[in-house]
């Protein structure tokens, strides 16, 4: 072998060193050690490092003591109490078997700092998990899927804890249900649709069930914040679901809103508006002002269509105030959440160089541009009294975004069912009800037709979800799955980059496609500098 590659390799440290090295900075300061039977290092395994392909990092033993090997030898269940409320890595390592204490004892400690040195601590809990990381970490329609060649700090392979397994997506079924009640109560009570002679029974049933269904959801998240409050701190930092913090607000509005007339009051009492709303304006505080003040949470990096959840309960708020007779509130609420709707649009249409890459799963969710257009229409109609010009004009946006959804269906097909997807209903449902609306001021038989189908639509689409979930739920029980997306790591363990060979075979070929694009002489020079560009990358590798 050559000097160079001597001196290389003179430079490396131990392998047994560098595995403890990256294995003492994991969640429960150990990860995976060969132990032998008299609980000394340099057993019949030796020690073994852990795999890089997407593998568990909670890979403690059963109650003998030993720590789980990743060749399969029985193990105790996955530790999730760093996902507990006050969960503190001193306290994990507390949990540790007495015999892999002596372990750390013996370790060269002084030597572990020298290897991570110029490294940050890594915290395993990640209380603040760049949004970079998880586009980095994470695939699928919502994010929720955890790429092959990552690692976790939960198993993949036995089933987590229920409350860990709800995610905050499932108040998006009390978005579809509110939204529908509101739906088949103007239908009930408009006179442009009085010719289908819809019974208000069917309001009052829909509306009751979107109560209990908001209530059980509210009960469970909340038991999940009393018992596991690091893993809400998680779905906080993720860049699509800390959109779906403003559900709950919005849901309890709808409820509000489509209230039956058999239960609803003249005129509901302004305090009903100022308990939606404050949770929604407290956190629109928090949302906005990292949009405003810039840094890796500004809104071209963490921009993605879910992002309309946290405009759309300025105006379902606008609509609660018109209706406890806060027209000034109401139209405070719209300023706001007209503004923040221009910016959102537009960063979503012009992708901006500094955006983060979106998964072409993503589209789905573009079902999201039609709500706010839609809810700023029925907003300035309520507050106002009438479906003017301006209610037209946002009502035309949504119904141009309708269409040019509809002609696209292929985005919506070949996606695995989600709980999430229902928060992806109320913008059918919103259009349906500003095209009601519509009808009324504008009455004639296209849009009474329009009215009609767009409702239809909305209903249909909300009754297979309805379906799907109880299918899911009671018979093939694969409702909630290991929520993977909050197990992520800060950062990839051991400082490896899923590149490899993979990834020099695709920029020599995207070389190759670029070098036929240029002149003769260009092409040998262009091939020389590549070519040593390639070596000096795999000798940083080495």
């Amino acid at each position: 072998m050559s000097g160079p590659l001597s001196l290389r390799s003179d430079r490396r440290p131990p392998q047994a060193q560098r595995a403890f090295s990256r294995q003492v900075s994991l969640g429960s300061g150990v990860a995976v050690m060969g132990i032998d039977r008299g609980g000394r290092n340099g057993g019949r395994g030796g020690q073994r490092a852990l795999p890089r392909s997407g593998k568990s990092l909670s890979v403690l033993n059963n109650h003998s003591g030993g720590l789980g090997q990743a060749d399969g030898v029985a193990r105790r269940g996955g530790d999730f109490s760093m996902f507990r409320t006050k969960s503190t890595l001193s306290k994990q390592n507390s949990l540790l078997p007495s015999r892999i204490k002596e372990e750390l004892d013996d370790v060269d400690l002084a030597h572990v700092e020298g290897q991570s040195a110029g490294r940050p601590d890594v915290d395993p809990l990640n209380k603040s998990v760049p949004a970079g990381r998880y586009f980095a970490a994470l695939r699928g329609p919502e994010l929720d899927e955890v790429r092959d060649y990552e690692d976790i700090l939960l198993p993949k392979d036995e089933v987590w804890p229920f409350l860990l397994r709800f995610p905050i997506g499932c108040f998006g079924v009390c978005l579809g249900l509110g939204s529908q009640a509101i739906l088949w109560g103007a239908l009930a009570a408009s006179p442009a649709m009085r010719f289908l002679r819809v019974t208000p029974m069917i309001n009052v049933a829909v509306w009751l069930l979107a109560v209990a269904v908001l209530v059980a959801t509210s009960v469970t998240y909340a038991l999940k914040c009393v018992f596991y409050f690091e893993a809400i701190r998680r779905e906080f930092f993720h860049p699509v679901r800390v959109n779906f913090f403003f559900t709950p607000s919005i849901a309890a509005m709808f409820l509000a809103i489509g209230l039956p007339r058999a239960f609803a009051p003249a005129k509901l009492h302004p305090a009903v508006w100022c308990a939606f709303v404050a949770p929604l304006f407290a956190l629109e505080l928090k949302i906005y002002g990292q949009w405003l003040s810039g840094g890796k949470r500004r809104l071209c990096k963490v921009a993605n269509p879910s992002s309309h959840l946290s405009v759309v309960g300025n105006f379902v708020g606008a609509i609660l105030a018109a209706r406890v007779g806060w027209e000034e509130a109401g139209k405070f609420l719209w300023a706001i959440g007209m503004s923040h709707y221009i910016v959102v649009f537009v960063t979503l249409y012009q992708r901006l160089p500094t955006n983060e890459a979106l998964p072409m799963e993503l589209h789905p969710v573009y079902s999201m541009f039609i709500a706010t257009p839609s809810a700023a229409s029925l907003a300035w109609a309520a507050i106002y009294g009438s479906f003017d010009a301006v209610a037209r004009t946002f009502f035309f946006m949504a119904l141009f975004l309708y269409m040019s959804l509809v002609v696209r269906i292929n985005f919506f097909r070949g996606f695995r069912f989600s709980i999430a997807w229902w928060s992806y209903t109320f913008p059918m449902t919103t259009a349906s009800l500003a095209t009601v609306k519509y009808a009324e001021a504008v009455p004639c038989f296209m849009t009474r037709a329009l009215a009609l189908s767009l409702s239809l639509m909305s209903t249909t689409m909300v009754s297979l979800l309805l379906v799907s979930t109880l299918l899911h739920a009671f018979v093939w029980r694969s409702l909630f799955p290991n929520d993977l997306a909050i197990a992520i790591t800060k950062d990839r363990q051991g400082g490896a980059k899923p590149y490899g060979k993979g990834r020099k075979a695709s920029k020599r070929v995207n070389d190759i496609k670029r070098w036929a694009k240029q002149a003769p002489l260009s092409l040998v020079s262009s091939i020389t500098k590549s070519n040593s560009a390639d070596k000096d990358e795999e000798e940083r590798t080495d």
